[in-house]
């Protein structure tokens, strides 16, 4: 589903952010990719629906080598992929239910078909009621699941949550993490980036762990790791 060959990552300052990386990750794997800022993390996730292209090597996405992919065909691949960020990136103007729409609207999805897939994705996320809502008028942890919305109603193979918590309280974290695994037992392949400790030690699932561009760790149901480094 997911393959880095020899794949390295050198911005144009000199920061050498991946190097030589190689993984795979199969389809319907929930995977936590962990550590500090500045140890790689980010640029793996970028690299994934080709916010940032490699220096070396190559990334295959379900089979496809996405170097390759012209920047005006590089929407087309993204329908593959959902991506939710820490930070919601809803459209103010728009209600609940349009931000979800307008997903499938710039992708020319038939219109008698929108309706359903918008309030299927809207039953799934608990938000049914507030439809006709402003993000405005939704707390932190709706937004987040508006977002979670959006991601998925054009059913991608792929799932990239790219810190989905990290602005949320405790309890509105467990709810969003309810949300993620039942899109996981669903067959969505999960990638989510987190400095959440907790989460991973209590939802177990695959951990790599990433220090200055490299994985130092990969472990199948694995903790942090943070006091027994990289064991």
């Amino acid at each position: 589903m997911i393959e880095f060959i020899d794949v390295s990552k050198t911005y144009t300052n000199g920061v050498k952010a991946i190097k030589k990386l190689n993984i795979q990750i199969q389809q319907g794997e929930f995977v936590y990719v962990v550590r500090a800022s500045g140890a790689g993390k980010s640029t793996f996730i970028k690299m994934i629906y080709r916010e940032e292209k490699v220096t070396e090597g190559k990334i295959f996405i379900d089979g496809q080598a996405i170097s390759a992919i012209k920047n005006k065909k590089i929407p087309l691949f993204r329908r593959k992929i959902g991506v939710v960020f820490q930070d919601y990136k809803l459209i103010p103007t728009l209600t609940v239910y349009e931000n979800v729409a307008f997903a499938l609207e710039v992708i020319e999805e038939i219109p008698a078909n929108i309706r359903r897939k918008v309030m299927d994705e809207l039953e799934l996320v608990k938000l049914k009621h507030k439809a006709r809502f402003l993000p405005s008028e939704l707390s932190g942890g709706e937004q987040q699941r508006v977002s979670i919305a959006r991601s998925i109603v054009n059913r991608p193979k792929i799932l990239i949550a790219d810190e989905p918590t990290g602005n949320l309280d405790p309890n509105t974290t467990w709810e969003i993490m309810e949300i993620l695994e039942e899109i996981n037992n669903s067959g969505t392949t999960i990638v989510m980036a987190t400095h959440n400790q907790e989460i991973v030690n209590t939802i177990k699932r695959r951990v790599i762990t990433f220090e200055e561009g490299s994985i130092v760790r990969d472990q199948l149901r694995g903790g942090y790791d943070l006091e027994n480094k990289y064991r």
